[in-house]
């Protein structure tokens, strides 16, 4: 049994000048970008073309990586791929919940801003922080997170040897000296501007779903993968649309389980994955956690060569 994967990258993958052949190149691509533009009230060719720091400023982030990642996606629909199933990684869940089917493009941008706002909305700067952690077992990580005072926890397990921690900042620094004393390899912290995917979001994930709520979760063929569970979940009516909405409620302040949800699709029989949107960081990723199966990343208008043997 083999099968092809739909993966979409979150946060740290945006570059100046991003989809922008994109927009040159294909008028469809254009639209969307434009759109976005619309939806958001971002003047988004401006924001992803040109060298700027808004660009990692979470509330223009998150739009502007969905964007590309959708601009990609309408050129690979049209060779007539289909995926078996999509993921993607923190704010890439929703690039593969449009590529699903699930989500209405329009919906899936109009989300990530408000979720993007939210997000940065929800704790002052310089209160929370997160942290890589290096060549060090889950299990041993988990525990010093939970002997250490105040909030701290783990946002990512994003492959063999790469964790990610989040929460107080005081609490990630404690944690991140015992876990360097402990046998890590390497602690980093992370230039972000908040503490993702801890509890301290949990009030950003209650207004998100009140968004949430008001779009049309749609039934669909194919499934995706959950961030908070590594679970399929597919929509066949309207009780799994609202799994949907809790689970992108929970994601937020939630432990975003990729190594687990590559393995679990992977068991389930996809031996090929597509990289839509900008850098290469789910590609790297995917190696660590197999080294069998076929990558390919789809970020420039060059790339798109690559995948004209899975349009049989």
């Amino acid at each position: 049994m083999s099968g092809i994967a739909f993966v979409f990258p979150g946060q740290g993958a945006q570059y100046a000048g991003m989809a922008k052949d994109f927009y040159e190149t294909f008028e469809d691509s254009r639209e969307i970008i434009d759109k976005a533009s619309k939806i958001t009230g971002i003047d988004m060719p401006l924001l992803m073309f040109e060298k700027n720091d808004d660009l990692n400023i979470t509330k223009y982030t998150q739009p502007a990586i969905l964007v590309h990642c959708l601009a990609v996606l309408k050129q690979i629909e049209k060779k007539g791929i289909v995926p078996d199933v999509c993921a993607g990684l923190s704010l890439g869940e929703y690039c593969a919940l449009a590529a699903a089917k699930i989500m209405s493009q329009e919906d899936s941008i109009a989300l990530i801003a408000k979720r993007g706002l939210l997000m940065q909305e929800a704790v002052p700067g310089g209160v929370g922080m997160m942290a890589a952690v290096l060549g060090m077992e889950p299990q041993a990580v988990e525990e010093i997170c939970t002997k250490t005072e105040g909030i701290v926890s783990v946002a990512n397990y994003n492959c063999p040897g790469q964790i990610v921690i989040t929460g107080e900042k005081q609490a990630v620094m404690s944690a991140s000296k015992e876990l360097t004393n402990s046998g890590a390899k390497r602690v980093l912290p992370l230039k972000v501007s908040g503490p993702f995917h801890s509890k301290m979001l949990t009030n950003a994930g209650e207004k998100l779903y009140s968004e949430l709520c008001k779009v049309n979760i749609m039934p669909s063929e194919i499934p995706y993968v959950a961030n908070a569970t590594a679970q399929y979940m597919k929509v066949n009516d309207e009780k799994d649309g609202e799994n949907v909405r809790e689970s992108l409620k929970n994601q937020i302040s939630s432990s975003v389980r990729w190594q687990q949800s590559v393995e679990n699709m992977i068991e389930s029989g996809i031996d090929t994955f597509v990289e839509i949107g900008p850098g290469k960081t789910l590609s790297g990723m995917i190696k660590k956690i197999n080294k069998e199966v076929k990558i390919i990343n789809i970020d420039k208008v060059e790339d798109l060569e690559k995948i004209d043997s899975l349009a049989d």
